[in-house]
């Protein structure tokens, strides 16, 4: 079955530490991460959940300026052609397409707003398990990303923007009083996320994502213990779970959801 347009398919960390990102984020997600066994691939390290690949840390490249934080990459058929289209849209080509061995080829993009993400279309024909669906109710998809969201300064530009280019619409709102709406988006059985005003939340503009963690309570707390900062939350979610935004000691942004265990 093909992966579906837009969906999230990756994760990627471009950290200028990547040992002090790897010490970080094993202890707070859960991931063993190692290096990839391509050599071409440049000393990349690949961080997995149960076995399976979910993200990626790099470092800086000067063939690839990097992108502060964590990028969300976006599933697609064609890349060019998508790149094209996003410029068509009023959005820009950051870098690429490129062709990456034995993994398939991408292209970093940022859309009208100038938030950026990437566009992948991955040479494997199995499906991506870097992505889980929601709600949280099983352990399937500890360690994997289960929402993205996009902080805009301008929500119904980016409607017409990722609606045009993947085909989602708006699935739905929850009202936050001041903050504006939290708009839900996606298109059939694919509703990987949300959107919402990065002006009335004062959240920086991005994507965001976040990941399944056991035991919210005792991931917060390991945040802490590591060197980074829990920016927001525990909020309620849901389904009984818990989400929060965080932030790694180099100033990298997450978001991490999962349950409280019982006293």
């Amino acid at each position: 079955m093909p992966t579906a347009e837009g969906k999230p398919i990756w994760f990627e960390l471009n950290a200028a530490d990547q040992d002090a990102a790897q010490a970080f984020y094993e202890a707070v997600a859960g991931w063993r991460i190692t290096p990839s066994p391509m050599l071409e691939h440049g000393g990349y390290r690949v961080a997995e959940a149960d076995g399976m690949p979910v993200a990626g840390i790099r470092g800086s490249m000067p063939e690839a300026p990097g992108f502060p934080g964590w990028a969300v990459y976006l599933a697609t058929l064609d890349v060019d052609a998508i790149a094209s289209r996003v410029v068509e849209l009023g959005g820009q080509i950051r870098f690429g397409p490129v062709d990456i061995p034995h993994v398939g080829r991408f292209a970093m993009v940022s859309d009208p707003q100038d938030v950026v993400f990437a566009l992948m279309a991955a040479t494997s024909p199995d499906e991506s398990r870097a992505f889980g669906p929601v709600p949280l109710g099983t352990e399937q998809t500890l360690g994997q990303g289960v929402w993205i969201e996009l902080a805009t300064p301008d929500p119904e530009a980016a409607f017409a923007f990722y609606g045009a280019l993947f085909g989602w619409e708006k699935l739905g709102a929850m009202p936050m009083g001041g903050m504006g709406e939290y708009a839900f988006i996606g298109q059939g059985d694919l509703r990987p996320g949300a959107v919402m005003s990065s002006t009335a939340t004062e959240a920086p503009a991005r994507w965001n994502w976040y990941v399944h963690v056991a035991d919210i309570d005792a991931t917060l707390a390991s945040v802490r213990e590591r060197g980074g900062t829990v920016l927001q939350g525990p909020d309620p979610i849901p389904g009984g779970s818990y989400s929060a935004y965080i932030a790694d000691p180099a100033g990298n942004r997450l978001g991490v959801a999962g349950p409280r265990q019982p006293a």
